[in-house]
């Protein structure tokens, strides 16, 4: 495994928004937003937070929890937060929450809520070190310690110890 100086860095370094809107191509015969392409968006903006972080190549480790609270439409315009909640020694968790908005109504409705975790890796596909957390509010905090939590769960059922990981 490759060391890198260990450094801080804060949440807000590597947070990240982004914006889609619901095309015919992306509903299916219900006429909401296919689960898969929702995902790939999830994956997508998860993936440039881990990056911001590490800077660093990065592999998706795992997809803790995806839930799906309320369908997205065609036509819906859809936004995506992501930021960091925890990072191990090489992984890193990255919570996700998106939201639709009908664009006639401006109705905004809560979505989705995912968990992705990552491991950054070298170019040699070698995982490597990742900055800590310089955590400053007290929601930063609360979020690092249930995500700890997360973890401790997820390598419980791979029968795996935190220290391995």
């Amino acid at each position: 495994m490759e060391r890198m100086n260990i450094m801080f860095k804060q949440v807000s370094a590597s947070k990240t928004t982004m914006t889609e809107t619901v095309f015919p191509n992306d509903v299916n015969n219900n006429g909401t937003l296919y689960g898969g392409k929702l995902l790939d968006w999830i994956d997508t903006i998860a993936g440039i937070v881990a990056k911001r972080h590490c800077r660093s190549n990065v592999v998706t480790a795992s997809i803790d929890s995806l839930n799906f609270l309320n369908p997205i439409r065609q036509r819906d315009i859809v936004s995506l937060e992501a930021w960091i909640n925890f990072v191990g020694r090489t992984s890193m968790e990255v919570e996700v929450r998106v939201t639709s908005e009908d664009p006639i109504t401006a109705e905004i409705r809560k979505t989705c809520r995912a968990f992705i975790t990552y491991v950054a890796v070298s170019s040699e596909g070698v995982p490597m070190e990742v900055p800590r957390l310089d955590l400053r509010s007290v929601e930063e905090k609360k979020r690092y310690e249930q995500a700890q939590k997360r973890r401790a769960e997820r390598l419980r059922l791979l029968d795996l110890e935190p220290t391995e990981w």
